[in-house]
């Protein structure tokens, strides 16, 4: 929700500043989520060209004679040269004086020579301020627009946008009118009177209305004859454009303007267009409607559209139609408001794809007590621009049943907050948002206003009490222990979840939290898909499945960021994956990802080399950093290939404890799972199974144990096994691991190499073993004797022999 602050004033009178109105919105609930403030460009002026000569040393660039008003430089013309190609003697433009920031261009000027010759100044194009990309040339004026005034005045632009966001329960709040009742509410001003005056108007409406579908609650229409439509005028074309509207024309602009000031849409027809009367009922089959959205739309049964003798004109508190849309030939004007129910518009909304300001509002419930009075606003606003006669309103429809009152004790508030509020000024607080408050002693009857639909209970009354004190009066109270608890107590998943976290913290990656959902085709390329975990009613189309894995979250956001320029990522999150419906179906998964350069070692580029790209082994080293944190011994650890199909086949492997329980996944990713998520460059990652960590069979102790070290010589011996090109590695490793456990410290597989002198099918591995003694050097015939036991274990568990 965008509005200027000058709008906001239509509606409050206060002397708050900006800041100050920012910060008490957000207190409040209404979160603003920025300010757009082109206050700073008040340093640029308008100015006039007077002469423009060719420079004396460069061919594309003018030396300028500029007028820069008075005050300036003693009232003579300033000297500025210019490359812009309209540069031109009589162009009135906008100037910017040495010592001024520039921010298209990330400049503050000073007086300089280009190409010998001084500049005193810049004429700038919309890109150097930042108003759009056009950088073709510099800004032409209209030719009596003020030299020596302020840009931003005499374009507008000193009127500060604030965007807040609302939440869906806050219907009021998509009003300007409406939020400043909430800031008067909290003592930030005084709310503007709102009443509408009533239009009378003469004669009958000729277009009659019935209503046939339930999804219209009322509907209220009146003509107005011989009005005159063109541009609206500018003071509400600024504010439209202000907050991202296109001005069309002054009849549209009118219910465009009151869509946002009152928070209550309208639609206009051509009367001329329209054939004979109205009538709301459902779409039938096959029809059809051009919008004025630029689509045609193919309609249905579930549809509420509004049709006369010819057809479809337009969706019911959605989307109006072409044919009848108003233009300037228009001179009989219909003017309609009209009261829908929320979930129809919401449904009939997302089943066609329709996004417009008018369903936004009217899916959260508009206030109907306003619907006549919203009628009479774009009445008077069109008699007062365009012109015109009007005739009597017709209003087709039941009154909407008022709101039973609800019992609010007093002591309700502390209960649920902890905030202690007298009654006196809890009856104030509810009174200025517009409730009806009767006291009964120790407790109030209250009901709720017309425009806010979302309070049903005392609970909402005690929210609204809270917002206006502020959240951030209450005190921050711990949860009672449990009876019998003498310390706070985590879970054993807790405790992996929180160890997991910590360990790939330690490695430099950033934990992110994502959705639970992901597009159906993400979820079919991790292995989901299924139609059970689609969701019925999803947030987005982009998120319309429950999320098989956490890697395509992690790559889409490692993705975004490279799109960014930071594409040097390490991403982790810990929580949730769904493969179905059965509890056992939904697993705790540890996953992360690397990107380029974003090693373990660290990221970027180095003077003496070019940094290596992420890879498989990264991403195991991560794996394997994360079970071990999480309690898996990770000494007794298998590593199988390949994993499952959206890794890469020959880069990524399975690790194992036993032959059958899979702890986690790793490796670089399939090329093609990477195009279809539009990744590009290194990406490796992985996927710890946290259920399936077995739960130690005693509890660890709380403290390291004592590090040891030898004060002997550790001594390496290097050996080379030629084995069956299948043979792991990981195999050799830790039989030798296991020929001497108080001797073999390390082992590491340092070599690789396969050719015809070994024969077809066999490889060559070579190993480091370090041998670190604790009680004595090791003699020579030791060395020997525990070599000769690695020599045989790793032949016994390979069938390798020691290479020549």
């Amino acid at each position: 929700m965008k509005f200027t602050l000058s709008w906001l004033k239509d509606h409050l009178e206060t002397d708050a500043s900006l800041e100050e109105i920012a910060a008490r919105l957000t207190a409040i609930g209404l979160e603003v989520e920025g300010i757009d403030d082109k206050a700073a460009m008040r340093p640029f002026t308008i100015a006039k060209v007077l002469s423009a000569e060719p420079h004396p040393d460069a061919d594309k660039l003018r030396v300028l004679a500029v007028d820069a008003g008075p005050g300036i430089n003693e009232g003579k013309p300033l000297q500025v040269v210019c490359g812009a190609p309209n540069a031109r003697a009589g162009l009135v433009g906008v100037l910017a004086l040495p010592g001024t920031y520039v921010p298209g261009i990330n400049t503050t000027l000073g007086v300089g020579k280009i190409r010998g010759v001084e500049s005193f100044g810049m004429m700038c194009s919309e890109r150097e301020l930042e108003l759009s990309d056009e950088h073709n040339g510099i800004i032409d004026l209209a030719p009596d627009a003020p030299v020596g005034t302020p840009f931003a005045d005499y374009a507008g632009l000193g009127d500060p946008v604030i965007e807040i966001n609302l939440t869906p329960n806050r219907p009021d709040a998509t009003s300007i009118h409406g939020i400043a009742r909430d800031l008067a509410a909290s003592g930030l001003g005084t709310l503007r009177s709102g009443a509408v005056e009533p239009v009378e108007g003469a004669g009958e409406c000729p277009v009659g209305v019935s209503i046939e579908s339930a999804t219209c609650h009322a509907f209220a229409l009146r003509l107005v004859r011989d009005v005159r439509n063109g541009p609206s005028p500018e003071w509400m074309q600024k504010r439209l454009r202000a907050i991202g509207l296109r001005p069309i024309n002054a009849l549209v602009d009118i219910t465009n303007y009151v869509t946002f000031d009152r928070g209550r849409p309208l639609h206009v027809f051509d009367a001329a267009k329209v054939s004979g009367n109205l009538v709301v009922r459902q779409a039938r089959e096959g029809e059809e409607l051009p919008g004025l959205d630029g689509r045609t739309h193919v309609l249905g049964p579930k549809v509420c559209v509004i049709a006369d003798e010819g057809g479809v004109e337009s969706i019911g508190g959605i989307l109006g139609g072409e044919h009848s849309g108003c233009d300037e030939t228009t001179t009989d004007v219909l003017i309609e408001s009209a009261l829908w129910e929320p979930l129809d518009i919401a449904r009939t909304g997302r089943s066609l794809g329709i996004v417009t300001d008018a369903r936004y509002r009217f899916e959260r419930g508009v206030d109907p007590a306003f619907m006549r009075a919203g009628l009479d606003l774009a009445t008077r606003m069109v008699l007062d621009l365009c012109g015109g006669e009007p005739s009597r309103a017709l209003v087709v429809g039941g009154e909407v049943a008022a709101a039973a009152p609800i019992r609010l004790p007093f002591s309700e508030v502390e209960r649920l907050t902890g905030l202690v509020v007298p009654a006196e000024r809890q009856v104030e607080m509810l009174d200025r948002l517009g409730f009806a408050v009767e006291e009964k002693g120790d407790h109030a009857l209250v009901t709720r206003p017309s425009w806010r639909p979302d309070i049903e209970g005392k609970a909402d009354l005690v929210e609204e009490v809270m917002r206006l004190v502020g959240v951030d009066e209450i005190a921050p109270q711990p949860l009672p222990r449990a009876s019998g608890v003498a310390a706070p107590v985590l879970t054993a998943a807790q405790k992996q979840g929180r160890a997991a976290r910590r360990a790939l913290a330690a490695r430099g990656m950033v934990e992110t939290v994502t959705y639970s959902f992901v597009s159906h085709e993400a979820a079919v390329l991790f292995g989901g898909g299924g139609e059970a975990l689609r969701l019925e009613n999803p947030i987005a189309a982009d998120l319309s499945d429950m999320r098989p894995s956490l890697l395509p979250s992690l790559i889409s956001a490692a993705v975004r960021n490279a799109a960014r320029g930071y594409g040097d990522v390490a991403l982790f999150e810990v929580s949730h994956v769904y493969r179905s419906l059965e509890p056992e179906g939904q697993r705790r998964v540890a996953a992360g990802l690397r990107r380029a350069s974003a090693r373990h070692e660290g990221a970027g580029r180095f003077w003496n080399g070019a940094a290596e790209p992420v890879g498989v082994f990264d991403a195991k080293a991560d794996a394997i950093a994360a079970l071990e944190a999480a309690g898996v011994p990770v000494d007794r650890l298998q590593v199988d290939a390949p994993a499952s199909a959206w890794y890469h086949p020959g880069r990524s492997g399975a690790i194992k404890l036993g032959p059958k329980t899979v702890l986690a996944e790793f490796g670089e990713f399939h090329p093609k799972v990477l195009k279809a998520m539009g990744a590009t460059g290194a990406l490796a990652g992985f996927e710890v199974y946290l259920d399936e960590v077995p739960e130690p069979r005693r509890k660890p102790t709380r403290t390291k144990p004592v590090l040891t070290l030898s004060p002997f010589q550790p001594v390496r011996r290097d050996f080379a096994f030629v084995v069956d090109a299948g043979t792991q590695g990981l195999k050799i490793v830790r039989a030798a691991e296991g020929a001497d456990r108080k001797l073999v410290s390390e082992v590491r597989v340092f070599d690789i190499f396969s050719g015809a002198s070994l024969g077809e099918g066999r490889k060559s591995v070579a190993i480091e073993v370090t041998l670190t003694p604790m009680e004595r050097t090791l003699t020579e015939e030791e060395i020997e004797a525990v070599s000769a036991k690695i020599v045989a274990a790793v032949a016994k568990a390979t069938g390798a022999t020691l290479r020549s």
